[in-house]
């Protein structure tokens, strides 16, 4: 593949990932203001309070149940069809399931158009992932990987932005319909996927050998052969997943609780409390996804330098470290908001190399369903986190002592990933199998 095309795939794979990231976060801003409005509360009542942390567990869950089965779909389509047209489809499906979200009457239908994105959002990483990975030169896979998932802090950030603006800017008075406009937003990504469709074109390296390959079949990960690779892939991907999920998910819950408690002692006023809520949800948001940016960059040198396996043991202490700091220390409000920066940096920065490392374990047959049934059926399990953290967080009744009790003892979780060590398959030297 020519440079030109090469750099064309990436942009589109950066963007396409990005955006499927931004589509797939704007809940979890406009929770605070959504799930009241959908259930009739009274937004910043305690039972609003509840009631948000319930559901957003709830549908975060059902978010990487949808999630997880996209990734294995698409990811046996994206090694059937090809992987541009694979990509296509599957942000056309985030894209209009987001924007779906804004007609919404109540919150069973928001659960179903959230379903209905997430398919799209689980595909979209596999078939990314190998359409880069196929494309780019050996010498500059890692990077390229790498390079690629930085466009998940950028989707953050778009998220931060369109939300601060939407409903901290020119909806701010009106929180109760500021949410719909949010998920308008989330058509972006249907612009980007029309230019997609006659833009990128598939790897020589697949299109040539595409005609000879027998249909891939799941059962074939299950296989003597690889069912080392596919060990090694799905339990790194399980316990990241678990941990990033379960912490992720209530950072605009915890930045909306702090700042509530800090503007009832302060006495401030119900548009000023609104305020805070929006600028404490930015800062831990930017916060997160400034150190998740660095902690994806520096899995490149580090994976290059000293390998695979190392990097994700230093990860998951530094996963463990971060958590235990921020929610089990005494710390002010603001300050602990900016502690997100060394999750972000850990928890987030890790999948960095899992658009790397995940192509290298499997043959390019079945490397789409391979990478997409590794870093997606792990978030069946990692929906059990976010349901968890927020029926026991939503039963504090806003009492953030135990919240963050339960966010602390999310640091256990990546030093468990440290057993799956013996296991783990190094891939740093090896070739793509063709």
């Amino acid at each position: 593949m020519k440079p030109s095309q090469q750099l064309i795939v990436l942009i589109a794979a950066w963007l396409g990932w990005g955006l499927d990231i931004f589509d797939g976060l704007l809940f979890n801003f406009v929770a605070p203001n959504c799930v009241p409005t959908l259930l009739g509360l009274q937004i910043g009542s305690e039972a609003a309070k509840s009631a948000t942390l319930n559901w957003t567990g709830i549908l975060t869950a059902v978010l990487l149940l949808g999630w997880a089965a996209g990734g294995v779909i698409f990811g046996l389509v994206a090694d059937r069809i090809g992987r541009s047209k694979t990509l296509l489809i599957t942000m056309l499906f985030c894209a209009l399931g987001t924007a779906m979200c804004a007609f919404v009457p109540n919150i069973w239908l928001l659960l179903l158009c959230r379903t209905f994105a997430s398919l799209g959002i689980g595909g979209e990483w596999a078939a990314g992932a190998a359409l880069v990975a196929e494309a780019v030169p050996e010498k500059r896979r890692v990077e390229a990987g790498a390079l690629l998932y930085t466009s998940a802090p950028f989707g953050i950030f778009l998220a931060t932005f369109v939300n601060a603006q939407i409903a901290g800017n020119f909806f701010k008075n009106q929180p109760e319909v500021s949410w719909r406009y949010v998920f308008l937003c989330g058509l972006i990504p249907a612009v980007l996927a029309i230019a997609i469709r006659f833009l990128v074109k598939e790897p020589e390296s697949w299109t040539e050998r595409a005609a000879d390959f027998k249909a891939p079949q799941l059962s074939e990960l299950f296989s003597p052969e690889l069912w080392p690779a596919t060990r090694s892939g799905l339990g790194l991907a399980l316990v990241a997943l678990l941990t990033w999920w379960s912490c992720n998910s209530f950072i605009p819950v915890v930045a909306s609780t702090l700042a509530q408690a800090t503007a009832k002692s302060q006495g401030l006023t119900i548009a000023q409390t609104s305020s805070l809520m929006e600028s404490w949800k930015t800062l831990a948001s930017e916060s997160f996804n400034w150190g998740g940016l660095l902690g994806t960059l520096l899995t490149v040198p580090i994976a290059k330098s000293i390998g695979r396996k190392p990097m994700f043991a230093i990860y998951f202490i530094g996963s463990a470290i971060s958590l235990f700091a921020t929610f089990a220390t005494d710390l002010p409000p603001e300050t602990r908001l900016r502690m997100y920066f060394f999750i972000g940096l850990t928890v987030f920065g890790i999948f960095g190399s899992f658009t790397y490392y995940l192509p290298e374990l499997f043959p390019q047959r079945l490397r789409s369903t391979g990478s997409g049934f590794c870093y997606n059926i792990g978030r069946v399990v990692a929906a059990v986190g976010p349901f968890v953290v927020g029926s026991i967080a939503s039963g504090a009744k806003g009492d953030i002592s135990i919240i963050l009790r339960v966010l602390s003892s999310l640091g256990f979780i990546p030093l468990l990933g440290l057993c799956l060590m013996p296991w783990t398959i190094e891939t740093r030297g090896r070739k793509l199998v063709d």
